[in-house]
């Protein structure tokens, strides 16, 4: 009597556990169904049919792999920055990424970069606090006043970003260098299917902000840029 009550107790036990994975499971792709259906038709690759905004926020990453090797990801958002603005799609470019130590300093690695690209050190400007996709997107916003942009990062990483400006209530698009592998490594991947999960926690839940705020500094191109909330014919 005492084993079948044993029994029933550890029967009951794993069917709340299989339940309550089952059910991790099910919120984990609901998330992702949530920010990829809500902004896959946001993001650009052809710059001939992107919208012209005044300004790009390029997100951060590090310009070498674990290896010591260049890392294309972020070859690949500086080549795609510099075309945005030597076509004229864009008119100032926002770099914002972790600063963290001397030895790493992301936005100064994108600012020397672009400056090689011939971009002008007059239309950069760089945010030392963009830790997170999440602080970037919102410091932007907040700190910055950019209430429109274009976000340069790689495909699979923009639908997340995207999902952010979409809840601060910024006009957001974004662009990838065309000639990128859409398929990413299956490490990237999951990563970034957690990364989703954890953005909507961000916002709906634990009503995450910037680890930094600080005073506002607005980028100013004049009467024309309105926070950048305007979509001009291409120069």
């Amino acid at each position: 009597m005492a084993g079948g009550a044993l029994w029933r107790r550890l029967g009951s036990v794993l069917r709340w556990t299989a339940m309550a994975v089952g059910s991790l499971l099910l919120l984990g792709v609901a998330a992702n169904a949530w920010v990829l259906g809500s902004t896959r038709d946001r993001i650009y690759d052809d710059a001939a049919r992107l919208p012209v905004y005044d300004f790009a926020v390029v997100l951060g990453t590090s310009p070498y792999t674990h290896t010591g090797n260049p890392n294309a990801l972020f070859s690949n958002r500086m080549k795609a920055a510099a075309r945005l603005y030597h076509d004229g799609h864009v008119r100032h470019l926002l770099v914002s990424g972790a600063n963290p130590s001397r030895a790493y300093n992301e936005p100064r690695k994108m600012y020397q970069s672009l400056r090689r690209r011939g971009v002008p050190d007059s239309t950069i400007t760089l945010d030392y606090a963009g830790f997170r996709t999440l602080d970037s997107i919102v410091r932007a916003r907040q700190i910055f006043g950019l209430r429109a942009f274009v976000i340069v990062s790689q495909r699979y990483h923009e639908y997340r970003a995207l999902f952010l400006a979409q809840h601060e209530g910024i006009e957001a698009v974004g662009y990838t260098w065309p000639a990128e592998d859409r398929r990413q490594p299956l490490r990237t991947e999951a990563r970034e299917y957690f990364a989703r999960i954890k953005a909507v926690l961000d916002l709906y839940v634990l009503h995450t902000r910037p680890r930094f705020l600080g005073p506002a500094r607005p980028i100013d191109l004049g009467p024309s840029s309105a926070g950048g909330y305007i979509a001009r014919a291409a120069r």
